[in-house]
């Protein structure tokens, strides 16, 4: 890991669709001193669309250095990497054909230097799935991207906020493809993916799996459709039969309206608004979504673009900062984790069960 003198981690920023609010949410993070003092963050972007931004959303009091390469990095300052030296226009609020090439410049070249070890973890601010579609990026989101960069067979894609985890099964797809893509192979690998991260990268020793059912009420015992009997029982039998804590199928409407979400580690939904729309009900504002089972660490705030307040200085951060705390506290979990994996005798020291 690349830490200065004083450990600060190094934390590689994609500032997302230049017309949204990612650059935004990203000043107002770092217009908090307090954050340099966790990590060293480098935006990659141009220091002209900084600036633009900066002086539109009248942020005076954000400062940050401009730099050509990442070996040129300074430490408790906001770095901006320039990834392009041609001048690009912003405008606020519209899905333009830049919007979509300048963000993939950007992750791009943020993924690259995670790739060679110069950053220790990504932090994405928001895309516009459509207009980013270009050659090298024919993904339905930036999700997909990274796990097809980092090679995550087993990724999984997670909601957290504070205590609360929820992964989902299939990710950005049509409603209409759901039941046909789920497989109790596929839930077996999720629930695998979602218990190996609770372990390693949020340092729960046993963690506490519930898995949601596909249809209302869990299939009524096969009234009101079979995927739970045939598809999702048979994959909770078998992570049981591998020593994992999984327990359900259970009704997602009763699960999260009873609040007996509180009592696990993580919750398994098996499509997007199943997991998403209850998640963001409880927890809007602080939400961070973080690409489990890969090998480097990469979370984004659980917003999108919001084109519909950009420009206009009101975009909150706190989705965004609290990604980049999340970002910090998993490098930090998963390397206490090596170490307790590396030094047993400290693992019995802990007073825990091997």
């Amino acid at each position: 890991m690349h830490h200065d003198n004083e450990g600060r981690i190094r934390i590689g920023i994609s500032v997302g669709d230049i017309n949204g609010i990612g650059i935004e949410v990203i000043m107002k993070t770092f217009m908090e001193h307090q954050m340099l003092t966790i990590c060293t963050p480098i935006i990659y972007c141009n220091h002209r669309i900084i600036s633009h931004h900066k002086k539109a959303l009248n942020l005076l009091d954000f400062n940050y250095t401009s730099i050509k390469n990442i070996d040129a990095v300074i430490n408790k300052k906001v770095n901006v990497l320039n990834t392009w030296e041609e001048e690009v226009n912003t405008e606020f609020g519209q899905d333009t054909v830049n919007g979509g090439k300048y963000a993939f410049k950007s992750l791009e070249a943020a993924a690259f230097d995670l790739h060679r070890g110069k950053t220790d973890a990504v932090v994405t601010a928001p895309i516009n799935k459509n207009n980013i579609q270009q050659p090298g990026f024919e993904f339905p989101g930036q999700t997909e991207y990274f796990a097809d960069k980092f090679d995550g067979k087993d990724y999984i894609m997670m909601l957290v906020a504070g205590d609360l985890r929820v992964g989902i099964v299939t990710g950005h797809i049509p409603l209409s493809k759901v039941a046909e893509s789920i497989s109790t192979d596929k839930i077996l690998h999720k629930i695998k993916a979602m218990n190996k991260s609770l372990k390693e990268d949020f340092g729960i020793d046993k963690p506490k799996i519930a898995v949601l059912g596909i249809n209302p009420h869990s299939g009524d015992n096969g009234l009101i459709g079979n995927e739970e009997k045939t598809i999702i029982i048979p994959a909770i039998k078998k992570a049981f039969d591998e020593k994992m804590v999984v327990m359900g199928p259970y009704p997602a409407d009763g699960f999260f309206g009873s609040g007996a979400y509180h009592q696990f580690d993580g919750v398994l939904a098996m499509y997007h608004d199943q997991g998403l729309i209850p998640f963001k009900s409880i927890a809007f504002e602080s939400g961070v979504n973080f690409t489990a089972g890969l090998e480097i660490v990469r979370t984004s705030p659980d917003h999108g673009t919001g084109y519909d307040i950009a420009g206009k200085g009101i975009a909150s951060e706190a989705s965004f900062r609290e990604a980049i705390y999340l970002a910090c506290d998993i490098l930090s979990k998963r390397r206490e984790y090596a170490e307790i994996a590396h030094d047993p005798l400290r693992f019995s020291k802990l007073g825990r069960d091997h």
